[in-house]
């Protein structure tokens, strides 16, 4: 299967019933299956799916080895040793994917379909994915728009500010003996400041929570690893122990780079002078979802490296091609066809049901109603960032009157 990409692979030793020994080898994890392959021979010794586990432990072999067991359902138990770096880290890993993969796709985790997906439920399924882009995207868009608003606000109470300094630098460059000068100028009204943190929420808003996922976090040393969460937010990103604790934020301006290893493995870090880099790395199985949305955030900052070259087919899956020519062939009935192909024709169009039609056109009216509401916030956006640049550029102009005049007062 295509999609069964592999994920991570450690040296160690498998204890091979038959014939007594322990055989060292690679231990090899996949989206969907686990398997072990002899170094000298190069056979593959065992090769399961991930759904046929009932159980992974740690536990200790009579040989007073540290080991990691797996169960399948048929009672078939494997013993695997001297695994690098070191047991937990293999342990932490196959256990969240083997847990996320039958709590979310138990039948796509068996590698088996209860009946064969439809064009139109694959069309469907398409359309559906780009709607969730572009709601991603929504949120973003709206949450910058806050940002935006608020900014606008404090430069207007800014703008307030600098009047009121005006009015007491020109009652103090008034002359002594101007008989109105404490009465002439109008005494400004003095309004009580918001608190920092209320004003701050007020223009931050919501956290905007865009996605969170279970994940395997590692920091310094690979060899040690946690499980915990990775929470996505418009503001930033967050990472949590498995206690819901926060481990690390990073703001959205002080991440300096993120790097996709694989499709569903990510480092990000914040570059410091004069002290070490703060760094963590995930690993999560819905590392897939989580990437596009990392792409529309920090699109400047994130790199794909080789290992993540499979990542759009993780994303689509063969679904896409599989559909295509089908499609295709809708799409030119002034063609010529023998009777084979026409027959073709006429299966295919029967795939396509009245359901599946309707469920596209509503999915897609959707769609149309996000493209215009983002290009008239968009079209917002701009005009409100150049009532701030305009206004920006008067602030610093007054604030450099000011200074002059206050260095003539001293």
């Amino acid at each position: 299967m295509s999609t069964d990409i592999c994920i991570h692979a450690w040296p160690g030793s498998y204890y091979l019933e038959p014939e007594k020994r322990w055989i060292p080898g690679k231990l090899t994890l996949t989206s969907l299956s686990l398997s072990f392959t002899a170094d000298k021979t190069g056979d593959n010794l065992v090769n399961f799916p991930l759904s046929s586990i009932i159980e992974v432990k740690k536990e200790a072999s009579h040989f007073i080895f540290s080991s990691l067991t797996i169960l399948e359902k048929n009672h078939t138990k494997h013993w695997f040793s001297a695994l690098q770096p070191n047991r937990n880290v293999v342990f932490s890993i196959i256990e969240h994917f083997w847990r996320e993969l039958l709590l979310s796709q138990p039948g796509a985790a068996a590698g088996v379909a209860s009946s064969p997906m439809t064009k139109g439920k694959e069309l469907t399924y398409l359309v559906a994915c780009s709607q969730k882009r572009l709601e991603d995207a929504a949120k973003v868009l709206h949450h910058q728009g806050e940002q935006i608003d608020g900014i606008a606000r404090d430069l207007d109470k800014m703008g307030s500010d600098l009047d009121v300094a005006d009015r007491l630098l020109t009652e103090l460059e008034s002359p002594a003996w101007w008989p109105f000068s404490s009465k002439f100028w109008k005494t400004p009204e003095m309004r009580p400041r918001e608190d920092a943190s209320t004003a701050s929420s007020k223009v931050s808003g919501k956290e905007g929570l865009l996605l969170q996922v279970a994940a395997i976090i590692s920091q310094k040393a690979e060899s040690q690893v946690k499980a915990g969460k990775f929470t996505i937010l418009v503001s930033g990103l967050e990472i949590h122990d498995c206690n819901s604790l926060l481990m690390h934020r990073f703001e959205r301006g002080d991440v300096d780079d993120i790097k996709v290893h694989s499709p569903y493995e990510i480092s990000v870090r914040q570059r410091f002078i004069g002290k070490p880099d703060i760094a963590y790395r995930l690993i999560s199985a819905k590392m897939p979802q989580v990437i596009p949305i990392l792409e529309m955030q920090f699109s400047k900052k994130i790199e794909m490296l080789e290992g993540a070259s499979m990542l759009q087919t993780v994303q689509k899956g063969d679904s896409v091609w599989q559909a295509a020519p089908g499609l295709m062939c809708c799409a030119m009935p002034g063609q010529p066809t023998s009777e084979n192909q026409e027959g073709a024709l006429q299966a295919s169009a029967l795939l396509i049901s009245e359901g599946d039609t309707q469920e596209l056109r509503q999915i897609l009216q959707k769609l149309k109603g996000l493209a215009l509401d983002t290009e008239t916030e968009l079209e917002r956006q701009e005009e409100a960032l150049d009532g701030i640049t305009s206004a920006v550029d008067h602030t610093i102009l007054t604030i450099d009157k000011d200074n002059r005049r206050m260095r003539k007062l001293t």
